[in-house]
């Protein structure tokens, strides 16, 4: 291992890998020397140009469409990256929803589906790729967020399954221990530029210590730093807020 190719030689999974923040772990953890596979569920043309940026950094890449939710689709999406790359290192459960909806008017089947997405997608992947993790002593990275630590009034439904998705890290981190390490980094206010969100990002940025709102590379350091970190490191969950949180 190289300290400017730290991964040389892993393979990673990341779900919902082709556009926003699961493309910029993709990219950084290709840069550093790891294998990707993505998956994707309707960003054909964007898993596409994330697939072809990860090999020209030198790496072997695959894109698979999956939807986390069916066990179907994850048992031949976690099959094909073992088949194509010899094993699997490091899992990064990415693919995740995100919606606002004022509590009286969220329906059942919302807070179903985000659930599905956001706690259920998780476990279904970490589940079938354990054997192959465990086989690697390997890692487990959850995409969490400061929404499952505050509340916020207009997304109970997503609050609520970030919170599920923080206590599963640290459950799978005492079940999953010694063989694999498992552990969580929690988004903040994230800016990725869209301009239906430039107004309330300035309002968020003037909220945040660090007075200013996160980057895709601020998340994908974080990834980075737990996907190299000692396996002594379990069960945490990293909250990249800028101080938000506070």
């Amino acid at each position: 291992m190289s300290s400017t190719k730290p991964l040389a030689g892993k393979v990673v999974l990341i779900t919902g890998g082709a556009r926003r923040l699961g493309r910029a772990s993709a990219l950084t953890l290709g840069q550093a020397g790891a294998d990707v596979a993505i998956t994707f569920l309707r960003s054909v043309k964007e898993a596409r140009q994330t697939t072809s940026d990860l090999e020209k950094s030198g790496v072997r890449a695959i894109a698979i469409r999956c939807d986390v939710t069916r066990p179907e689709n994850v048992r031949v999406a976690v099959r094909d990256v073992v088949r194509k790359f010899g094993g699997l290192d490091i899992l990064i459960n990415n693919a995740g929803n995100y919606e606002t909806i004022a509590f009286d008017e969220l329906t059942l089947p919302q807070w179903d589906a985000m659930f599905a997405t956001n706690a259920r997608g998780p476990f279904l992947v970490s589940k079938e790729a354990l054997k192959h993790l465990r086989a690697r002593n390997g890692k487990i990275i959850h995409l969490g967020s400061l929404g499952g630590l505050r509340p916020w009034s207009s997304h109970a439904h997503y609050c609520s399954s970030k919170a599920a998705l923080h206590m599963l890290t640290k459950v799978m981190a005492k079940a999953l221990a010694p063989e694999v390490a498992v552990n969580c980094v929690a988004p903040g206010m994230i800016d990725l530029g869209e301009k239906s969100a430039a107004a309330f990002m300035k309002r968020m940025a003037k909220q945040t210590p660090m007075r200013r709102n996160g980057s895709a590379d601020d998340i994908s350091a974080a990834v980075l730093f737990f996907a190299t970190a000692p396996h002594f490191i379990t069960g945490q969950i990293l909250f990249v807020d800028g101080g938000l949180a506070l």
